[in-house]
């Protein structure tokens, strides 16, 4: 190989390298961080006690219920949790849309007006009490290792309490949360 030769091969690795590189300060969307700022207060503010606050979080065919945190941490401290309802049914313990149902129904039960289905309820916010069993459980449809929750009553507080971990983030019925909670 001539030094004619290794002068394009060099320049392109330049190129790659340099186009990889991001700029080192990320501009944070004022919009964004203000409603994070509130919400931060607002959960902070939060009366404490002896029980959880619980997000529904439905994901298609998935059998973890949703997240729980204490009252005034915040939800990137929450555990995503299997409701053991021995004590208490959840709230939408109820029949799934049936392959038959979907042509007239269709397949996000979050979207649903007339019936209710299970996770119907996805994105409510509730207040819950119940102990963690201390076990984890699996959820073989997301291969999931998740703790279990004893539930023994639940209160709706908000049936649209808006996002959940970001302003930003963007949900879909068919697919598994990117943050999976504490598991400890």
């Amino acid at each position: 190989m001539t030094l004619n030769n290794l002068f394009p091969l060099l320049g392109f690795f330049v190129v790659a390298f340099l186009s990889s590189c991001s700029p080192s300060k990320v501009i944070k969307n004022p919009e964004i961080e203000t409603a994070k700022l509130v919400r931060a207060q607002k959960i902070a503010a939060e009366p404490r006690g002896d029980f959880y606050i619980g997000r529904r979080y439905y994901v298609d065919r998935m059998r973890f219920w949703g997240y729980l945190r204490r009252p005034g941490q915040p939800w990137t401290e929450s555990a995503l949790v299997i409701m053991n309802e021995r004590v208490k049914s959840v709230p939408d313990r109820l029949p799934e849309i049936m392959e038959f149902e979907k042509e007239e129904l269709g397949d996000d039960p979050t979207k649903l007006e007339k019936v209710k289905r299970f996770g119907y309820d996805h994105n409510y916010e509730y207040k819950v009490n119940g102990k963690f069993s201390g076990r984890k459980v699996y959820d073989p449809n997301s291969n999931l290792l998740l703790r279990e929750f004893i539930l023994s009553d639940y209160r709706l507080i908000n049936p649209d309490p808006g996002w959940l971990f970001s302003p930003s983030e963007v949900y879909d019925y068919k697919v598994l949360p990117k943050n999976l909670g504490k598991s400890s």
